[in-house]
């Protein structure tokens, strides 16, 4: 069961990353450059792709859920409290998607054109800076419960040879490195362009641990009991 588990996690695993980083695409490409005027137009013109890069990362908040779940089942064994806690924190990662309702509500202010006649240009511009700031902060609330759950998942399998000791270390030193930026992003947002770079590491962790789940499964072995 543990290999299946392990397979399904690294398949997960693989489809997150596609979903959210096809979603951003969509996203940017649909905005693309310009003042808020033109972005204004880009999105009211591309409104359905929107939706679906939108409807992308919302997908991913789900299917988290699964990764959360395939992740315990291979981990459980190692140490089931922390096992446990580390589902609870991926969980709660995956209920912070309610950052989808301010993405729709955002999208809906710049699309409508009623709210462009009824508040402005400038008075318009003003809201959708604020719902964006909102967002921002959800986005990274959520990262930090990601993070934690992140941390126990690779901690435990570090105490395995499931995978190669060498990626749980990095895994673990990938998620604290998330967890740092998440919390420079709320304490310092005017800096969030320059902590962009902190997604990195568990951007190669997460593909590089998908991809080894997905093809090798786990190397089951009788545990010590911790």
């Amino acid at each position: 069961m543990q290999i299946r588990y392990a397979r399904i996690a690294g398949f997960v695993y693989l489809l997150l990353i596609v979903l959210y980083m096809g979603g951003q695409f969509l996203i940017g490409h649909v905005v693309g450059t310009g003042d808020f005027a033109q972005r204004l137009e880009h999105i009211t013109q591309g409104q359905v792709l929107y939706r679906v890069g939108l409807v992308l990362q919302l997908l991913a908040s789900v299917f988290t859920v699964l990764l959360a779940y395939a992740l315990y089942v291979v981990v459980r064994p190692v140490n089931e409290r922390v096992a446990r806690l580390a589902l609870y924190f991926r969980l709660a990662e995956a209920f912070s998607g309610v950052t989808a309702f301010i993405s729709f509500g955002t999208l809906s202010l710049q699309s409508d054109p009623k709210y462009l006649q009824s508040l402005g240009m400038a008075q318009l511009e003003t809201m959708v800076g604020l719902a964006k700031s909102v967002d921002f902060a959800s986005f990274n609330v959520a990262t930090l419960f990601f993070s934690f759950g992140s941390t126990l998942f690779f901690h435990l399998f570090a105490k395995t040879r499931y995978i190669p000791r060498v990626l749980s270390v990095f895994g673990v030193f990938a998620s604290v490195v998330t967890l740092l930026t998440s919390l420079g992003n709320l304490v310092l947002p005017a800096y969030a362009d320059m902590l962009q770079f902190g997604w990195l590491p568990i951007f190669l962790a997460e593909i590089t641990t998908g991809i080894w789940l997905l093809v090798r499964g786990v190397r089951v072995e009788p545990l010590p009991t911790i």
